[in-house]
C-alpha cells in the first residue's frame, strides 16, 4: 500500500485529490501548508503533491526542504502555469508539474507513473541483476536509485538519476534536450521541454560537481547537447 501526501490551503481540493487517491487503494495524509507538508514527510512517504502558493512556507519552499531528506517524487498541482513557474519547480527539485484545472485521468496516469519509477529504482521492487558503472569516483547503481563519488552518497531524484544513467550507459555519446527528455520522461518533445532539461542539468552538476562552472562529468557540447566522457 503506497502512501501519498497532498499539500494544499484549499480544503476542497485536498478532498478532492484524496477521494480520487483513496479510491484507486492509495494511503494519503493532508497538509494544509508547507510547513506543514515538510514536518509530515517521512521515510514511508512514497510521492508528495504540493500546491505553490501556500501560507507559511510556499511549495518551492517545501520542496527544496523535502528535498533534504526524502528522494520520493514530488509532482506539483498548481494554477501557476508560466514556463518560469515550471523552471522554479524542477529548480527546487520536483519531478512533475499539473496545472489546474486538470482531469482525473491525467492526475492519476502521473501519479501512478510516478510512483511506478521511483518503485523500480529505488529498489523496493525486485532487481533480477546487479551492477554498477565507475566513471571517475562516481559510482552509480544500475539497478536502484543510488550513487555515489569517492564513497560519499549522492540523494538524487528519480528523474535526476535516470538522466544520469542514461548518459553514464552511453559514455562520448552526444544527447540532445530532445534525446533526453523523451528516453527520461517518455513523452513527446517539445520546445518548451528545453528547460526542463537544462534545469535538471544544472542540479545535478550542483550535486555532483565541485566546481560546476567547470563539470567534471557532464560536458556540454555547444549546440549539440550533453555527454559524459
Amino acid at each position: 500500500m503506497k502512501n501519498i501526501l497532498i499539500a494544499d490551503d484549499n480544503e476542497e481540493i485536498r478532498e478532492v485529490v484524496r477521494v480520487l487517491l483513496e479510491s484507486e487503494g492509495f494511503v494519503v495524509t493532508e497538509a494544509v501548508n508547507g510547513e506543514d507538508a515538510v514536518n509530515k514527510v517521512t521515510d514511508d512517504t512514497d510521492l508528495i503533491i504540493l500546491d505553490i502558493m501556500m501560507p507559511i512556507k510556499s511549495g518551492y519552499k517545501a520542496c527544496i526542504e523535502i528535498r533534504e531528506k526524502s528522494s520520493a517524487p514530488i509532482l506539483f498541482l498548481t494554477a501557476k502555469s508560466q514556463d518560469s513557474d515550471k523552471c522554479m519547480a524542477f529548480s527546487a527539485g520536483s519531478d512533475d508539474f499539473l496545472t489546474k484545472p486538470f482531469s482525473y485521468n491525467e492526475l492519476l496516469s502521473r501519479v501512478k507513473a510516478l510512483l511506478r519509477r521511483y518503485y523500480v529504482y529505488k529498489g523496493k521492487e525486485s532487481v533480477e541483476t546487479s551492477g554498477f558503472l565507475e566513471i571517475n569516483g562516481l559510482k552509480i547503481n544500475k539497478n536502484i536509485n543510488e550513487a555515489s563519488i569517492d564513497r560519499k552518497e549522492i540523494l538524487l531524484t528519480e528523474i535526476e538519476y535516470n538522466i544520469l544513467l542514461l548518459m553514464a550507459s552511453n559514455r562520448g555519446k552526444i544527447f540532445s534536450a530532445q534525446n533526453i527528455y523523451e528516453s527520461v520522461w517518455n513523452e513527446p518533445y517539445f520546445y518548451s521541454n528545453n528547460n526542463t532539461v537544462m534545469v535538471h542539468i544544472r542540479n545535478l552538476r550542483t550535486k555532483l560537481e565541485s566546481d560546476p562552472q567547470n563539470p567534471r562529468y557532464i560536458k556540454t557540447v555547444w549546440g549539440k547537447g550533453y555527454r559524459i566522457e
